[in-house]
């Protein structure tokens, strides 16, 4: 099975993973463009500033092009920016982690100071969160299309009583092929 056969096709959270993708995105894309704005030398490690946080080329680069990863996601839209986002968001954690043992060696070719790691750690957090919006929780409401497309014979039961869920009909299966799937199930199973 596939990740992409689990998840629902067209879903109003679409538009968060895309809105989500596209703030953080332009954020990142305005932070290196003022970075090699200013000229600074690829791996400097002078604490040159930019917005507030210490910069050199390199990292104003990375900024750049992970900045147009993000809006190019956020164009596709839909599972792909959610992904992303997840991805992206997760990256930023990990590299907030591994720069707060960098910082002050020589190792640090980014310039990191605290504030790149502070921003890193709330930029990751934020992406993660709008890529796991009304996807990943422990508590999703039935209406969800994550949920309804995690649990679809629970989902065809609830449709048939309450008329269809929220987001469109399911397929329905003839009341033989229903009674048939129980009758294979174990006790206490659902």
């Amino acid at each position: 099975m596939r990740l992409r056969d689990e998840l629902p096709v067209d879903h109003a959270l679409a538009t968060v993973y895309r809105v989500g993708a596209a703030l953080c995105g332009a954020v990142l894309l305005v932070f290196g463009c003022l970075g090699l704005a200013d000229g600074l030398g690829f791996f400097e490690t002078d604490g040159a500033r930019v917005a507030g946080l210490s910069s050199n080329g390199l990292l104003s680069l990375i900024s750049l092009c992970v900045g147009l990863l993000l809006l190019g996601g956020a164009v596709v839209g839909g599972n792909a920016a959610s992904t992303l986002n997840m991805i992206v968001g997760t990256s930023f954690l990990l590299s907030g982690f591994v720069h707060l043992f960098l910082l002050g060696r020589p190792a640090n070719i980014l310039d990191f100071g605290m504030s790149n790691v502070v921003f890193s750690f709330v930029m990751g957090l934020l992406i993660v969160t709008f890529g796991m919006y009304g996807r990943v929780s422990g508590g999703l409401p039935h209406d969800n299309p994550y949920w309804r497309s995690r649990h679809p014979e629970q989902a065809r039961r609830e449709a048939g009583v309450r008329g269809p869920a929220v987001g469109g009909p399911l397929p329905t299966r003839s009341p033989r092929a229903l009674t048939a799937g129980s009758a294979r199930r174990p006790e206490g199973r659902r």
